[in-house]
């Protein structure tokens, strides 16, 4: 397939954007409403694109569209091409004052309290950047971070679970921590051991999240299953609760202590659970430009970081 002759003159952005809508909307009649174009003229499109690639982009049947292998291949190298542009625009429009714009940032639940210092500080010296927050598991954010719907995340990165495509820059260590309400009867014990709460009630995180697998690990470490008297779920709060209110445990990072409205009431059990290898860190897709807000944002975290090491 030649480039210059076939495809390079042939494919537009305008007909790669309507592809994409289609794709997420999963009906012409309705990406026909969004993008204000007749269904004719989005069919035509897509109909021109095949044509000119000669492989089919769409299955369509009754029940509404959905992508081929390629068109999938299409629209994920899609996605990139819209957000190169994308940041080019917003790169024009910041080199004359790099400090406005928008960073979009993903962490999870226990590091949101990082987040949100980093955040104030970034506000007191550069008030007209704007920052869009996404909260969710690590899993779930490294996967809008390929999709680059974030620009960066927060969250908790060991060697381990380090990948190809992606940098981090490590910002502070990230130890676990057993905590529990002060009035806990194991918040007074001392030299306490991890066979020692098996019978406790627990909060944790699904096994099938990335904190939930590091939490499993520091069981399966000990040659324990995890307990049988376990409330597992995704939110931070909901396990702050539990602890509060009913003599929960929870396997949590260090730097909710952090935290001005758990100080008073959050303990850290004395136990030592051997977690040495967590960090947390600014992960970004690598060799990604970046705009001047973002910029800004990573070089204020690290040095939030070096302040709290």
């Amino acid at each position: 397939m030649q480039w210059d002759d076939r495809v390079g003159r042939r494919l537009r952005l305008k007909d790669l954007h309507t592809l994409q809508t289609v794709a997420e909307i999963g009906s012409m009649a309705k990406a026909s409403q969004r993008l204000a174009l007749s269904q004719p003229a989005i069919s035509k499109a897509i109909a021109d694109m095949e044509h000119v690639l000669g492989v089919s982009l769409l299955d369509r049947s009754a029940r509404g569209v959905a992508l081929t292998e390629q068109g999938r291949v299409l629209v994920a190298r899609t996605r990139v091409i819209f957000d190169e542009v994308k940041h080019g625009i917003a790169e024009i429009a910041q080199l004359s004052d790099p400090t406005q714009g928008e960073v979009r940032i993903g962490t999870i639940e226990p590091y949101a309290g990082v987040l949100s210092e980093i955040i104030s500080r970034m506000t007191r010296r550069y008030p007209r950047i704007t920052y869009h927050v996404t909260v969710g598991d690590t899993d779930m954010l490294v996967h809008r971070l390929r999709e680059r719907s974030i620009d960066l995340m927060l969250t908790r990165w060991n060697a381990l679970t380090q990948a190809d495509d992606l940098a981090a820059e490590i910002l502070c260590p990230s130890m676990l921590m057993i905590v529990a309400d002060k009035s806990h009867p194991m918040a007074k014990r001392k030299q306490l051991s991890l066979p020692d709460l098996m019978q406790e009630r627990w909060a944790l995180s699904p096994p099938d999240t990335f904190l939930g697998r590091v939490v499993a690990d520091l069981f399966v470490r000990r040659k324990l299953s995890l307990p049988r008297n376990t409330v597992t779920t995704t939110s931070t709060f909901m396990r702050l609760n539990l602890m509060a209110n009913d003599r929960f445990l929870s396997v949590l990072p260090t730097t909710l202590l952090r935290q001005r409205s758990n100080r008073a009431w959050l303990r850290a059990l004395e136990i030592d659970l051997g977690d040495s290898s967590g960090q947390i860190a600014v992960i970004t897709i690598k060799d990604r430009r970046c705009s001047g807000a973002v910029k800004l944002f990573r070089e204020c975290s690290l040095a939030f970081g070096k302040d709290v090491s």
